[in-house]
């Protein structure tokens, strides 16, 4: 069975793991150092091994962070993968679906030790308060929440953030449009409450498949089985019934009761800023508590890139769905997806690289990809660059954006869109539900050839040349490839020649 222990051991193995064995307080210090520490890129994830007041329990921060090889490591993937390879390679793995098995609960790790009813005391873990002026201390960051549909039976596994009230009391923020809200709202409308499992210490791969939105009637179970090409091992909940992951470091049962709602936030957010401001929501009301022995919370910092925690995951996934989307569709000619993570955590930009059929080709593809169900959900900045751009390289982004997108023209806009309450641009926050996004067309524009400028490429024939005598020449690893080069076959036309000054 696949754990996030067997996970820390190939992190180690790859030098990016550190451990804190000093004495580090979970009242904004802990928080403190992972920022320090994350905040430059492929900073290693880090173990707290001795948390203040919390003997026994340890914490383990910037799991995944900006490192790309321990995303890659997460997906089955080997390290040292460019991110477009990254993506590419994880494009058919995402596209499986391998539903869970159930073992005994004699048999899972997670069983070691229980604690029921009144000897629940969830302060005992060591939830850290990251910032100083959230609401509380976050249990629930590194985490997922596990509901069923009281009336399809469809199960979801979602990412929401999850305040410590009390010994038994979490409070659950769930953004609107979100499966776990929609579970929700169908159990109260019954007049029912909704059973529902609390993960505090998973493994990564859950985390990354629970930030994703893989439809209404996909469990994120199947999909993580897929991914790694083995079922997810779960045990059936003895209070809710629910399957829990059986090697789950901590989890927790409870309900989430019609209408019981408490103050809840603000948090430090992906954003880079505070949260909305704090109100009210849901209480998970737990019932049980199950861990391992020395079981390990895993708290994913939310901040600006590249300290946001799910920043690289949450915007390579975003990437793979959404190259899918276009090509489940019929688009043809889709050369490469981006989201880029500094683009808060990867909701906000997507670049997508194609190579232009027809007229109108680039504007389908803007389309399209503003309402993707991979995308529609925040996302701000919807750009389409041509086949010789990289969209992961943002320096050739912006050079196409320069270079190739007339603002009078090539500039449109859609309005009252799928947004998110954590949004800070949105004052008003009755309107934060609502957002809006910008279609950019940074393509060259379809003329008939010798009408526009040509693009300056190496040579093909000299950068083979050239990469053939790399290590020849003293340069260490492999040659960089270009987005694109010049056959250099046909001679430029004489009017080219004159547009582009060349005599």
């Amino acid at each position: 069975m696949s754990d996030l222990r067997t996970w820390l051991e190939w992190v180690e193995a790859l030098g990016q793991l550190q451990r804190v064995a000093a004495p580090v307080d979970w009242d904004e210090e802990l928080g403190a150092i992972t920022y320090l520490v994350a905040s430059r890129e492929n900073a290693p994830a880090l173990l707290f091994e001795n948390v203040c007041g919390h003997p026994g329990w340890r914490v383990l921060s910037n799991l995944i962070g900006s490192s790309l090889d321990r995303l890659a490591l997460t997906l089955g993937l080997p390290p040292g993968l460019r991110p477009l390879e990254c993506i590419a390679a994880s494009r058919e793995r995402v596209r499986r679906r391998l539903p869970p098995v159930e073992v005994a609960w004699a048999e899972a790790p997670l069983a070691a030790r229980v604690w029921q009813g009144a000897e629940v005391d969830l302060t005992a873990l060591p939830a850290p308060k990251f910032w100083p002026r959230d609401g509380g201390r976050y249990v629930g960051s590194g985490t997922v929440l596990i509901t069923r549909h009281p009336e399809t039976g469809t199960l979801n596994l979602g990412t929401y953030r999850q305040m410590l009230h009390g010994p038994r009391e979490v409070g659950v923020y769930i953004s609107p449009g979100k499966d776990g809200l929609q579970h929700l709202q169908a159990a109260w409308r019954r007049g029912e409450a909704l059973p529902a499992v609390a993960v505090y210490g998973l493994d990564p791969l859950l985390l990354v498949v629970g930030s994703q939105s893989f439809g209404a009637h996909t469990s994120e179970y199947d999909v993580a089985g897929g991914i790694r090409g083995e079922p997810v091992a779960v045990v059936r909940g003895p209070v809710t019934g629910l399957p829990i992951p059986a090697t789950a470091e901590i989890a927790v049962e409870g309900f989430l009761d019609p209408d019981a709602l408490r103050r809840e936030g603000p948090l430090g957010e992906f954003t880079g800023y505070y949260g909305r401001p704090a109100g009210a929501a849901p209480v998970l009301r737990v019932e049980a508590l199950y861990c391992r022995e020395q079981p390990i919370l895993t708290a994913a910092m939310a901040a600006e890139y590249p300290i946001c925690e799910q920043a690289l995951f949450i915007a390579l996934a975003r990437a793979a769905r959404l190259w899918d989307d276009l090509e489940r569709l019929g688009v043809p000619g889709i050369r490469g997806v981006y989201a880029h993570p500094a683009a808060a955590a990867g909701f906000a930009m997507v670049v997508v690289s194609l190579e232009q059929r027809y007229a109108g080709h680039a504007a389908q593809v803007l389309a399209l990809a503003a309402q993707a169900p991979s995308t529609a959900y925040y996302t701000k900045w919807i750009i389409a660059v041509d086949e010789d751009v990289d969209p992961s390289d943002l320096n050739q982004v912006l050079w196409a954006l320069s270079v190739r997108c007339h603002p009078t023209r090539d500039i449109d806009l859609l309005r009252r869109t799928w947004s998110t309450p954590l949004d800070p641009s949105q004052n008003d926050e009755a309107d934060r539900p609502y957002g809006a996004k910008v279609l950019i067309n940074a393509c060259r524009d379809l003329r008939p050839p010798g009408h526009t400028a040509p693009r300056a490429l190496l040579r093909e024939q000299t950068y083979r040349r050239v990469a053939a005598r790399w290590g020849e020449l003293g340069f260490v690893g492999a040659p960089p490839r270009p987005p694109a080069l010049d056959p250099g076959e046909a001679p430029l036309p004489a009017e080219t020649k004159f547009a582009a000054g060349v005599e």
